[in-house]
């Protein structure tokens, strides 16, 4: 890490335009004059614990590293966080303030709005009570992962774990070195906070920030395409980071004649696990995908491909700051970490135990074949990852989402989401059939579930990097899933009894 600066804000060299919106610049000086007076307003307030529901764009930026300056603790809260979850974050984490925007509704929690910050850009809303909530020494950020329940858990990270995996990334990069990254994840996701900005700003790059509605983001995690093209051909980015969906979404319209910027040089992927066959349909349409690997409690990403050392089918070699073991099948990780979660649960000493399966390869590439508590064992015993069905699932363009179940039983379920409402039954029939073709029997799907509505972090059955909350979808659907079992299958799966 000695290369790098020890403070964000060093990172500042004086380009004339570091961060472009859709309402122009901001220079390097400018950015610098700003976090500074905010810094000094929020020292003058006494604040120390800042919480922010802000969408994202400069603010967002501005504040993070205006909260580093001042060694203080964010707290970012995803904007589709319920009224329940938002009020439990603020709670557990001792936040004394929320920042929002200007017009922003007074958020759960709150007592009072205590004043403007950034030129009025900002608001300051005051929260009621004095929490005592203790946080691990050297805390800057507290990010919350909704894991498998509803309510959301707070991992606490210093900012020497955070620039470490930046710079790991840097040097990641540097084969293609871009020096134009636009921010399609919201900023409260972990990985764009630290892979987006961190690493861009320690890169000498210039950062796009537009809002979520010019990414064509609708909702809690409905999607406009179009708007999205638009985005990428205004902003014209070398860089990008996606979700497999936001992939799929960007395969589909190319296969479908959009053109697509030709300035796009590094796309890294992760949030969730790619099928070989996406991967091919992305590099068939000309997209330089590159597959990685994180989580939480390693301060984001661990692994990833990349020019030169790049393997369809594994999330990459271990980035510098990280390395790997995996033990009894289990991914085990060294190297930057969390100092800890809030509240009672603590964080083992030692390499962290990822629960994720997978191994490595004589080359060093790693495979990840799915969650150990995922796994479900057939009635005729074979032992299914969930995630790699389901990946094949949502590389068909007939489906949008997909969670993969059978446990004990002779054959495999599946609730699905179709990418359109006019899809009927029939259609998601011949879909499942196709998908089956390449798959081994005992992983094929005979039967499915069509969910009315898409998951979705707002009702609970996505978690903030997009991930499906098995338990909670089964739980809603096991009516649907009982039901379908005691009818014949829907499809045809030859040779299941073999």
């Amino acid at each position: 890490m000695s290369a790098y600066p020890s403070r964000l804000l060093d990172a500042l060299r004086g380009r004339d335009a570091r961060v472009i919106t859709a309402d122009g610049t901001i220079s390097d000086s400018a950015l610098s004059d700003r976090i500074k007076r905010l810094a000094e307003d929020l020292d003058s307030a006494g604040v120390r614990r800042v919480a922010s529901q802000l969408d994202n764009g400069p603010h967002w930026l501005i504040l993070d590293l205006a909260l580093r300056e001042l060694g203080a603790v964010h707290i970012p809260l995803p904007t589709f966080f319920s009224s329940s979850q938002a009020d439990h974050a603020l709670k557990s984490s001792g936040a004394q303030c929320v920042i929002t925007a200007p017009h922003a509704p007074m958020p759960v929690g709150t007592e009072e709005l205590a004043g403007m910050l950034d030129d009025s850009n900002l608001a300051y809303w005051r929260i009621a009570g004095d929490s005592q909530a203790l946080l691990p020494v050297d805390t800057s950020c507290i990010t919350y992962t909704s894991g498998t329940t509803g309510r959301p858990k707070g991992v606490c990270l210093s900012t020497t774990a955070l620039l470490e995996v930046a710079g790991s990334l840097v040097q990641a990069s540097s084969a293609i070195s871009p020096t134009r990254h636009l921010c399609l994840m919201p900023l409260s996701t972990l990985l764009e906070n630290v892979a987006g900005l961190y690493a861009t700003l320690l890169a000498d790059a210039q950062i796009v920030l537009p809002t979520l509605a010019e990414i064509g983001y609708t909702g809690a995690s409905g999607l406009d395409v179009p708007t999205l093209l638009r985005c990428l051909h205004r902003f014209q980015p070398e860089s990008v980071i996606l979700v497999p969906q936001l992939l799929l979404a960007l395969v589909m319209a190319a296969e479908q004649g959009a053109p697509l910027p030709p300035s796009l040089r590094y796309l890294a992927v992760g949030g969730g696990r790619v099928g070989p066959s996406l991967l091919a349909r992305a590099r068939a349409a000309g997209l330089p995908v590159y597959e990685g690997y994180g989580l939480t409690e390693c301060a984001s990403v661990v692994c990833l491909n990349r020019p030169g050392a790049n393997r369809d089918g594994t999330v990459g070699q271990t980035l510098p700051h990280a390395s790997i073991s995996v033990v009894e099948g289990e991914i085990q990780v060294e190297g930057a970490r969390a100092l800890g979660y809030l509240g009672d649960e603590t964080l083992p000493e030692g390499p962290i135990r990822t629960g994720d399966l997978g191994h490595l390869d004589q080359d060093g590439f790693l495979h990840v074949t799915g969650r150990r508590k995922n796994v479900f064992i057939t009635a005729f015993g074979r032992n299914v990852s969930p995630e790699w069905v389901e990946s094949e699932l949502l590389s068909h363009p007939a489906l949008a989402q997909a969670v993969v179940w059978g446990e004990a039983q002779a054959d495999n379920v599946a609730v699905l989401v179709p990418r359109r409402g006019d899809l009927d039954d029939a259609a998601l029939v011949r879909a499942l059939a196709e998908v089956n073709a390449d798959l081994p029997d005992y992983a094929r799907i005979a039967r499915f579930v069509r969910a009315p509505s898409p998951f979705s972090a707002a009702n609970g059955l996505l978690t903030s990097n997009g991930r499906p909350r098995r338990e909670a979808i089964l739980s809603q659907y096991q009516a649907a899933v009982d039901e379908c079992y005691r009818r014949p299958p829907a499809v045809v799966v030859s040779g299941a009894i073999a």
